[in-house]
């Protein structure tokens, strides 16, 4: 059964600690994460470093850093500069690897669609092109045709395509896929309290400056999300008159 046992970070391997992405407080205090589920999010707020981890660990198995599968890496930033210390200094222990998997990465999904296109691929994508479909029916179509064997998935905040009705939807393809293949393992950075309800997923929050692991209700997304949903008014009262808001 192909599963990452371990996320290890090797300090010995670090040559400036005080330097991005180590600046990065959760960076800065990983020693190593156990994962012991095919479904593991990352949660928590903008710029805890939990795209930031997941990126060096795409880059760490060989997927290209806009996104992709390891045949093909579109590039138009330099960005991989900036996380490479942080890729020398992962260890990922795997029971084995498949070599298989897909990065998604909702930031540069257009230009991975573009890349499809240009190397004339569409016949493995749905035979259309990824750009002649909504945002939310590229997403799943991309979903449905390239997340169906055995593999390593990496995905960076995928609700950002999709209504909260497709991510229901995407909550039964990962079901679908989870249950009929030992040899795949997701991996996702999400702000979706909807995602993160995957019945048994292991979530790792990245905020409070540190990676610790919490329960679904412990999260950020689903304790915002339900105390708003449960006084609307409240909320929408105390933002537009710059009150503070209560947690009660």
């Amino acid at each position: 059964m192909m599963r990452l046992k371990k996320i290890s970070l090797l300090r010995e391997r670090i040559s400036k600690p005080c330097e991005y992405p180590f600046s990065i407080p959760t960076i800065a205090s990983l020693s190593a994460l156990e994962i012991s589920s095919r479904v593991c999010f990352f949660v928590g707020e903008n710029g805890t470093g939990k795209s930031t981890l997941l990126e060096a660990i795409a880059a760490h198995y060989g997927f290209g850093l806009e996104g992709g599968n390891r045949n093909f890496s579109p590039k138009t930033t330099d960005s991989v500069a900036t996380i490479e210390p942080l890729v020398k200094a992962l260890r990922l222990s795997f029971t084995k690897r498949t070599g298989g998997g897909f990065y998604l990465r909702a930031e540069s999904f257009f230009n991975v669609a573009s890349y499809v296109d240009q190397v004339r691929a569409s016949g493995s994508y749905g035979d259309k092109s990824l750009h002649d479909q909504s945002h939310g029916e590229s997403f799943l179509s991309l979903l449905q045709n390239r997340f169906t064997r055995s593999g390593f998935y990496l995905m960076d905040e995928p609700e950002a395509a999709l209504s909260p009705q497709r991510q229901l939807s995407f909550l039964i393809l990962l079901h679908d896929l989870v249950k009929g293949n030992d040899n795949i393992q997701f991996i996702i950075a999400t702000h979706s309290p909807i995602l993160l309800a995957y019945p048994g997923a292991q979530i790792f929050s990245f905020d409070e400056e540190r990676v610790h692991q919490i329960d679904y209700r412990e999260s950020q997304p689903y304790q915002l999300v339900s105390r708003f949903i449960a006084a609307p008014e409240r909320y929408i009262n105390a933002l537009f008159s710059e009150l503070p808001l209560s947690k009660d």
